[in-house]
């Protein structure tokens, strides 16, 4: 929890709004040290944070949406109510690159247990968390490549390559969590390998074409926290982006902030805890040849109530070749590597993921 301690210091700088001047006119005491990351990039000469028109489709929205629920039993039932909810997956993943599924077969009280042991490690001080190298030494906060306010993320994570699950000194004193994650990674990979086969199934490709690629040495887990943010609604707690994956599968809890781009606008992800989110990736849709659609989607940060999130990312080798499912091809061929290094090149340079660079376009 964030607590503040107000002092004499005047930092005035004209253009910020009299709630960030009072933020940064207050020592902040923060677990992880947010407040401090975010202060020093309002102080920057130059910067303004009143809201400008090209802020505005950052900060509105059009209310809450539901995300199309599928029951995936559909696929165990006739031919009917199978060919029924093939058909809804690709619609959602061709008109919104995101849908929630349920009656997954991952249990809920795995699910249960896993936020658990997740809320455990998230509340280890800061000082231990970022120093005691626990879940392959990968916790990250903040954003300390950002060069202004809009670049910056309310967050802390780990990242957790799948290779490293299994390994016992990943997890340091918090023994209860191998476990469990084990079991977790087991079931979200089984869940995200059949949800891609359906989607590959559906343009006439055999439904194993991504299993020699994707697999536990190349995907990962991401364990998110968003802590209560004091400023303002229209901080981030993760940045515009899109994801850099064939698919992801997203477990968040009741709190909501997930939003998405629908028809050039951004619209509110009403939480289901029922259901597990799943959402296109940049490779699905370059493979697809632009029939799975991977939307740009970010996190709004809560002022007063915090929220969790635990997201499955299934991703090829860096040498995997990524092509068009058929002919003609909107995309030339690229290495995953090769889309990844650009990716981190447009980040340096513009300050956010571009997506499917024109780059690879043919």
């Amino acid at each position: 929890m964030t607590e503040i301690h107000p002092t004499v210091q005047i930092l005035p700088h004209s253009g910020f709004s009299d709630r960030q001047k009072a933020m940064v006119d207050m020592k902040i005491t923060s677990d992880p040290p947010l407040l401090d990351q975010y202060g020093e990039l309002l102080c920057r000469p130059g910067e303004s944070r009143t809201i400008q028109c090209d802020d505005l489709q950052n900060v509105v929205t059009i209310g809450e949406c539901e995300l199309p629920l599928i029951d995936l039993s559909g696929l165990m039932r006739s031919n009917e109510e199978k060919r029924a909810c093939v058909g809804a997956i690709v619609r959602a993943s061709s008109e919104w690159g995101f849908f929630q599924v349920v009656n997954h077969g991952i249990s809920p009280n795995l699910l249960g247990e896993m936020r658990r042991e997740q809320v455990k490690v998230f509340e280890t001080p800061f000082e231990k968390k970022s120093t005691c190298g626990v879940l392959n030494d990968s916790y990250r906060w903040g954003a300390p490549r950002a060069t202004s306010p809009k670049q910056f993320s309310w967050s802390e994570a780990f990242h957790i390559p799948l290779a490293k699950v299994s390994e016992e000194a990943c997890y340091g004193e918090f023994s209860s969590l191998r476990e469990v994650m084990e079991e977790f990674a087991a079931e979200m990979s089984k869940l995200a390998q059949f949800l891609a086969g359906v989607l590959v199934e559906n343009l006439a490709h055999p439904k194993e074409v991504f299993e020699e690629i994707c697999n536990e040495s190349t995907c990962f887990l991401r364990l998110n926290h968003y802590p209560p943010c004091p400023i303002s609604p229209e901080i981030f707690g993760l940045v515009p982006h899109t994801d850099s994956d064939f698919l992801t599968i997203l477990y968040q809890d009741k709190v909501g902030g997930l939003q998405l781009m629908k028809d050039s606008i951004w619209v509110t992800v009403k939480p289901n805890q029922d259901a597990l989110i799943i959402n296109i990736g940049d490779l699905f849709q370059a493979w697809s040849n632009n029939l799975y659609k991977s939307v740009e989607h970010k996190v709004m940060a809560n002022r007063k109530v915090e929220r969790y999130s635990t997201a499955y990312f299934l991703c090829p080798s860096y040498d995997s070749l990524i092509g068009s499912c058929k002919e003609p091809s909107i995309y030339r061929e690229f290495t995953f590597g090769e889309y990844r290094k650009q990716v981190q090149e447009d980040v340096k340079k513009t300050g956010h993921k571009v997506g499917l660079p024109t780059g690879f376009l043919l």
